[in-house]
């Protein structure tokens, strides 16, 4: 009798709109959640050592530790954080951050061979990730390089990246976004002959701007993911920080700067202007200078995106300040979570006294000295190679990648991370370019062959195997049965939403699409679409270019709020895939081979399963 009551339970939350947060909180829940985080395989590594061959023109050890820092008055925060030591190369190639518990600044040359000795003092494992660099895969930190406590992991690679602003942070698969969060992360600038050309600002007039969002308890102490509500929308902290520092304030001659700005948050989105209304003035983006200046009255930044800003104070008297703030916006969130999460849906959530989407202040720019002489804004900033869609090995059928959220987990392809599970349309040719297409793969959005797949443009694409049907019903849970049920698969947890639809189809096989199909048609494509927020989608290995965006009509009031706040006009790794967005991209693999990951960076979603790799072959 129990069990029946408990299932009415059960299905009651998930037919209510519920069921999104509700299921969450249930023990059950939380034990598959365990189940399907220890299926991923991933292998361990013996750590790499340095090469007798190699002969770098820089060298530095990185060290991960335990650390404390003064972040709020009063006692100091525990934190984890990067420090370096510079062995060989030019003093400037490290830069600590005073004060912060941010790792140091590095800087690097173009076409500099580089070692870096990652020792992990941890008490735990951990890998670094170069967030952007265009280096091997055996040095871009993918999670089966992981490190024990006293290991020591040795990078080697040339820098072939433009000039740019990049990361480095953790990697280890299902613990990214804690790491993250206790603050190991850190800003990684290369520089190139085309930038140094242009003298732009530099030295105290260039700026770094990391921008996170922290939560603190009474004894100044970070709290991260209280509960599963956290993780499944991702963690949202109630303190802005910059370079480590909250109520941040840069004191600024009235001349030119430049602001190197960096989404170091887990989760949280910024709408970033000016509050007096100065347009803000874009001149680089994640993979580096824009061929122009462009000027937008605000502009998005999502997890793992960076900015690079003109920002001229000139003509500002003495005393006067700007501030820059996150403006008002919405639509990132699912609807419910964005109501619960100020407050209402009778407190199922913890409230956010800063909202995702509210009006706050990010940092404030205060002139305190009146100068005569500026640099001018260059009118031409760099020159990008751009490949069209008739240079791609695929015109006619894009790469897919469907992103779908469920109670369970938050999928690609309508499958969770796991390590050797490659699909055939993940094994990519080495030196090739490669279209892409990334979609919101739930609501019948995902896997059905051309007729109605957002994946196959005008000519049609494959469909994924299996669970990227579930997920075409707005599946999360739907997945399990086919992940149990070999061939089965499809039949099994294929074409059932999950919540009840799911248990169908690992019990019952060949009857699992009856199954599936009967919770998954009440649940199915309404469970998906309200679950549906926006992810910020990072591709490793070398940067790609936006050919396109399209947005359903049903999601363009929301959409108004944040489209003309997109840089297109530059090399990306992180775009910001907004609900009911499909967005096509072009992504060059080449020189190396390998497995390359692509994943969420909203990172709580990253460490529930978001995340799939790409095998260069």
């Amino acid at each position: 009798m129990s069990n029946l009551k408990s299932n009415s339970r059960r299905h009651f939350l998930a037919q209510s709109g519920l069921g999104l947060m509700a299921f969450a909180g249930m023990p059950g829940f939380l034990r598959a959640m365990e189940g399907m985080q220890g299926l991923h395989g991933m292998p361990k590594l013996a750590p790499n050592k340095a090469s007798p061959n190699f002969n770098p023109d820089v060298e530095f050890d990185l060290f991960c530790r335990s650390n404390t820092a003064s972040i709020l008055p009063g006692q100091q925060t525990q934190v984890q954080q990067y420090a370096a030591l510079l062995k060989k190369g030019p003093k400037e190639t490290i830069a600590d951050i005073t004060g912060s518990y941010l790792g140091p600044l590095i800087h690097l040359q173009k076409g500099q061979k580089v070692r870096i000795n990652l020792h992990n003092k941890l008490a735990e494992p951990t890998v670094t990730h170069w967030h952007g660099l265009h280096v091997p895969a055996a040095m871009d930190g993918h999670p089966m390089y992981v490190i024990d406590p006293g290991e020591i992991l040795v990078y080697e690679f040339e820098v072939l990246n433009r000039a740019g602003m990049n990361i480095y942070h953790p990697h280890p698969h299902e613990s990214t976004a804690k790491q993250v969060y206790n603050g190991l992360a850190g800003a990684l600038f290369v520089h190139d002959e085309e930038e140094a050309k242009l003298e732009l600002p530099s030295g105290e007039y260039e700026i770094p701007v990391v921008i996170q969002d922290r939560l603190f308890d009474e004894q100044n102490q970070l709290i991260y993911a209280r509960s599963m509500h956290d993780r499944m929308i991702g963690f949202y902290g109630d303190r802005i920080l910059v370079n480590g520092f909250p109520d941040f304030k840069i004191d600024v001659a009235s001349r030119a700067y430049r602001l190197r700005i960096l989404n170091g948050s887990t989760a949280r989105i910024y709408k970033l202007g000016w509050d007096d209304g100065t347009p803000v003035t874009v001149i680089g983006v994640d993979g580096g200078l824009l061929e122009k200046p462009e000027v937008k009255p605000y502009v998005m930044l999502a997890p793992g995106e960076r900015l690079d800003v003109w920002a001229d104070f000139s003509g500002r008297n003495e005393g006067s300040q700007l501030v820059m703030r996150s403006l008002p916006f919405s639509g990132v969130l699912p609807k419910m979570a964005e109501r619960m999460m100020r407050g209402g849906m009778g407190g199922m959530m913890h409230h956010n006294k800063l909202p995702v989407g509210s009006d706050y202040p990010i940092f404030t720019a205060r002139v305190t000295k009146k100068v005569s002489d500026s640099p001018k804004l260059p009118p031409q900033l760099s020159t990008i190679k751009w490949h069209r869609i008739t240079d791609t090995a695929n015109p006619d059928k894009p790469v897919p990648i469907g992103i779908s959220e469920g109670p369970m987990a938050m999928l690609l392809n309508g499958r969770p991370y796991a390590y050797n599970d490659i699909q055939d349309f993940e094994r990519i040719k080495v030196n090739t370019i490669q279209l892409m297409e990334i979609f919101h793969a739930h609501g019948g959005g995902g896997g059905h062959g051309k007729e109605s797949s957002p994946a196959s443009g005008e000519h049609g694409a494959e469909k994924p195997s299996g669970g990227m049907m579930g997920m075409g019903h707005g599946g999360g849970m739907g997945m399990m049965g086919g992940m149990k049920h070999g061939d089965d698969d499809q039949k099994g947890g294929g074409q059932g939403m999950g919540g009840m639809g799911m248990m169908g189809g690992m019990k019952h096989g060949d009857d699992g699409q009856k199954g599936g199909q009967g919770m998954g048609g009440m649940m199915g494509g309404g469970m998906g679409m309200m679950m549906s927020m926006a992810h910020p989608i990072h591709l490793h290995g070398q940067q790609f270019q936006i050919v396109s965006r399209s947005i359903s009509a049903d999601e363009e009031s929301d959409y108004a709020t944040v489209s003309e706040g997109f840089i297109e006009s530059g090399l990306k790794d992180v775009v910001l895939v907004m609900p009911g967005e499909k967005v096509r991209i072009i992504k060059p693999f080449q020189d190396f081979k390998g497995l390359f990951m692509y994943h969420c960076h909203n990172l709580e979603h990253e460490d529930m399963g978001m995340m799939r790799d790409f095998l260069v072959e």
